[in-house]
């Protein structure tokens, strides 16, 4: 999502992780009653909805929705957060996927974490929540940092010795922030909210 796109107020968006077409599974209404639905993640906070789509607007997996505010969603008629066990074994499947892409689009706001991490207690660091990041790892980072600001996912790699694949590092965190409920520090996934 560029720049721009963020910027247009508060607009959220999220991606489509599975659309079903006759309904929720739980639902227990008849078939002609039920609306198409699916599950869905916030572009920027990587929150994770269910939704209800129009069922006049063609959707498909992958497809960008606004879930608020209500008065700007075209495919998307209701909304609720929920958490990763609530959603269907498709929208899992695909969760690593649209994370990965969505990294990889908004590289420059995930390189600026790397640049501007700070600690969060006298002994744990921000950098130190990345899997695979320890003391060591850590302060090649801190050093490089302050010579000058990484600029891509490239640079960093390049100028710290050990640190390999910097954006999969980030998709194992924000996947481990989605899966679980429990973490006590969340960085990228944003707390659940009820939407309606």
């Amino acid at each position: 999502m560029s720049d721009s796109e963020r910027d247009e107020g508060d607009v959220r968006r999220a991606v489509v992780l599975d659309y079903l077409p006759h309904g929720l599974s739980g639902d227990d209404r008849p078939r002609y009653q039920k609306s198409p639905a699916g599950y869905a993640m916030g572009v920027d906070d990587f929150q994770l909805y269910e939704v209800a789509f129009d069922e006049d607007v063609r959707v498909t997996i992958g497809r960008r929705v606004v879930v608020e505010p209500t008065e700007e969603r075209e495919a998307v008629v209701q909304c609720r957060s929920v958490e990763y066990g609530d959603l269907s074994s498709g929208a899992q499947s695909e969760i690593e996927y649209v994370v990965h892409d969505l990294v990889e689009e908004d590289e420059e706001r995930f390189v600026d974490f790397y640049n501007e991490a700070q600690p969060i207690t006298l002994r744990l660091h921000q950098l130190n929540l990345l899997p695979g990041i320890g003391k060591k790892l850590r302060n090649g980072i801190l050093e490089e940092r302050k010579r000058k600001p990484f600029e891509s996912f490239d640079d960093l790699e390049e100028r710290v010795s050990g640190l390999h694949d910097p954006d999969e590092i980030l998709v194992e965190r924000i996947l481990e922030e989605l899966r679980d409920d429990d973490l006590k520090y969340r960085t990228f996934v944003g707390r659940r909210e009820r939407a309606e």
